[in-house]
């Protein structure tokens, strides 16, 4: 059997096999709260060893996108037990992710048209987030200018964390992973780039990822660390995340200091198989003899890729992506050799109701579904 469809004992969650389906932001909730087809669409992809929802916002402050459902009221919390037991009826394991835009974010969609909160006042330009143009108007519109948050906002910030990590075990939910990838809040933080301060979260790499480690900390404390992972993007270049001074050093040092704590695993997004932006030589090799836990990859990889660093022992987990929005029995689909049906990018985003999210069908040994072996 292929090493991608073993089993997988992650810090005492038993995992069917070594296929994660990929945070995906899908803007399919008009309220912010998940609904019946938020529970139909995880559940149909419950075959996979480990899911890991969305981004879910743990705050309004924290909101960058319209539709997105949150993880800090309530009524969210009730509304994601629904997924989760509809994920765990069919056998699968579900964590949450908890997302801070921080900059990348727009003043419609902040209370009383606040400035979106960043390490510093730093705008992201040449980029765009989804909120409202105008109002009853939704569309892209480049990210405001941030304010730069002082020191007890960066300690309520942490909370808020800790607040919807606990929301999420009541939830039903198996684990969360903390989003410090793809430029927002804590990568904003980590980069010397943006981050401008000259307190105690800025200026030196121990300082910049003060604010990271502390956060993780905190929700480790209260739900155990186990049930906590991290996704990073070393040397990601989205939404006008730039080269920076140290910044190899940097996550060295966050790989070193991640291995001190006793986690379920660090996501690594590899941007660079995305946006060409390679990795300096000897990174990747560097980065895993720093971090010996669980480590799960992704950012383009196929089926055959996946097994290849799986054998190599390099990775222990990968995560599909775009694979998976038209493919809800993709572990089946690779297991078996069938082809893949190709998503329809004008319905990945900004859609509501079930078309392009919940009405792909499970392969069904027709002709008719067009092969693709990109993954």
């Amino acid at each position: 059997m292929k090493k991608l469809f073993t089993s997988y004992d992650l810090a005492g969650l038993q995992l069917a096999n070594r296929v994660v389906m990929a945070p995906m932001t899908r803007t399919r909730t008009e309220e912010h709260v998940p609904t019946a087809l938020t529970a139909h669409y995880y559940a149909q992809r419950a075959s996979a060893g480990l899911i890991i929802t969305e981004g879910l916002p743990v705050s309004d402050e924290g909101r960058g996108y319209l539709y997105t459902p949150g993880i800090y009221t309530d009524k969210q919390a009730s509304a994601w037990r629904d997924v989760t037991d509809a994920v765990h009826d069919k056998g699968g394991k579900i964590f949450a992710q908890l997302w801070h835009v921080g900059r990348m974010s727009h003043v419609s969609l902040q209370a009383s048209n606040a400035a979106p909160v960043s390490a510093s006042a730093e705008p992201a330009v040449g980029t765009t987030v989804y909120a409202w143009v105008e109002p009853g108007l939704s569309g892209p519109v480049a990210p405001s200018v941030p304010r730069a948050l002082n020191v007890d906002e960066i300690h309520r910030i942490t909370q808020d964390f800790v607040s919807a990590a606990l929301r999420a075990m009541e939830a039903g939910f198996d684990g969360v992973e903390l989003m410090a990838a793809n430029a927002f809040l804590f990568d904003q933080f980590l980069s010397s780039q943006i981050n401008t301060r000259t307190d105690e979260y800025g200026g030196s790499i121990k300082n910049r990822q003060r604010f990271l480690l502390e956060t993780v900390d905190a929700i480790a404390d209260v739900i155990g660390g186990f049930r906590v992972g991290v996704r990073i993007s070393p040397f990601g270049r989205l939404y006008d995340l730039r080269p920076y001074a140290e910044e190899e050093a940097t996550w060295n040092s966050v790989a070193a200091e991640l291995n001190e704590r006793d986690l379920a695993f660090v996501h690594l997004n590899y941007q660079p198989t995305l946006e060409a932006v390679p990795f300096p030589d000897g990174f990747f090799q560097q980065f895993r003899s720093l971090y010996k836990g669980t480590l799960i990859g992704a950012g383009g990889f196929t089926a055959e890729l996946a097994e290849t660093v799986l054998k190599d022992n390099s990775h222990d987990l990968i995560a599909f992506g775009t694979p998976y929005i038209a493919n809800p029995d993709l572990v089946e689909r690779m297991q078996n050799d069938w082809p893949l049906t190709p998503s329809d990018r004008s319905t990945f985003y900004g859609v509501i109701g079930t078309k392009g999210y919940t009405d792909y069908e499970p392969y069904k040994g027709c002709g008719s579904l067009a092969a693709s072996n990109q993954l």
